[in-house]
């Protein structure tokens, strides 16, 4: 643990540590589990803004799975819940991973904010809900994106906005949000990228489950329809790496499949990366090696 104003609690510590504490300092109680990936995106927010007050709010990590006598003492039911204690009583809380900006309202309150702590900026926002997004959470990230978007528009959020609604198969809702980015000259590759995955999205939308199509893959290995189906699926999600690897594959196992399409979707994909991409400039490579 980095911050000087953070420490773990336990059944054993938590009356000394945290509700003593209280009389003096406020406490905020993060409560979290290792498997939560939620938890993991909220906690470097809790942690910075518990920072910036300079030790007039200390942080207090209860992990819910070796403390369930305090998950069943506090009536936790879901994770992240974060609970502020003052003079020794919980005074308020939320679930779920929130804005920092809204934690902070929160907090007002109840602890003296010092001045220099700000509203975050956007690209910690941002980097929050891609990291919810990484972990497989893209409805955590819409609606930590959607509250603060209430607020502003931005288009650097409506950018991670319509990723999150592409991972999570809400296509039209995606395409509204992309069509809503206001400066598009200044965002031009990223709004690319996002229109070729969202049509990618849209070829795939009739696919057969990952699994099966693994399973299909793995007992024939000369199975085209699997193999490129698995690769939009892939770029639908993202992992630009894994498509480009098996469309090269499948170009070099099967080059006139379907018209080329490995081909033509390889070249698609640099396009969405850009020339400059490592991606692009290392499968470009092989691409002329497996043609030439």
């Amino acid at each position: 643990m980095s911050s000087p104003y953070l420490f773990d609690a336990t059944t054993d510590t938590f009356d000394r540590y945290v509700l003593e504490n209280s009389f003096h300092k406020p406490v905020l109680v993060d409560f979290w589990a290792d498997w939560c990936a939620p938890c993991k995106a909220l906690f470097p927010v809790l942690e910075k803004i518990v920072d910036s007050y300079e030790g007039e709010l200390l942080l207090a990590k209860v992990n819910c799975d070796a403390e369930p006598g305090l998950t069943e003492r506090f009536g936790i039911r879901s994770l992240p819940t974060v609970v502020l204690f003052k003079d020794g009583q919980p005074v308020e809380g939320f679930a779920g991973v929130q804005p920092e900006g809204a934690i902070r309202d929160l907090l007002a309150p109840h602890v003296n904010e010092p001045a220099a702590a700000a509203e975050a900026p956007e690209e910690d926002l941002a980097a929050q809900a891609q990291a919810l997004i990484d972990a497989g959470q893209p409805q955590q990230a819409i609606a930590l994106l959607q509250a603060a978007l209430q607020a502003e528009a931005d288009d650097a959020l409506l950018l991670v906005l319509a990723r999150a609604l592409l991972a999570d198969g809400q296509l039209d809702d995606a395409d509204k949000v992309i069509n809503a980015v206001q400066n598009k000259d200044s965002h031009k590759q990223a709004l690319s990228a996002l229109k070729a995955q969202l049509s990618f999205a849209r070829q795939s939308a009739g696919f057969a489950p990952r699994a099966e199509l693994q399973a299909r893959l793995d007992a024939d290995a000369a199975d085209s329809e699997a193999r490129y189906q698995l690769a939009l699926l892939d770029l639908t999600a993202g992992h630009s790496d894994n498509a480009l690897s098996a469309l090269l594959e499948l170009l070099q196992r099967d080059r006139s499949w379907n018209d080329g399409a490995a081909q033509k979707t390889l070249l698609q994909v640099f396009d969405l990366l850009g020339g400059e991409h490592p991606l692009t400039v290392q499968y470009r490579r092989k691409l002329y090696q497996a043609l030439y």
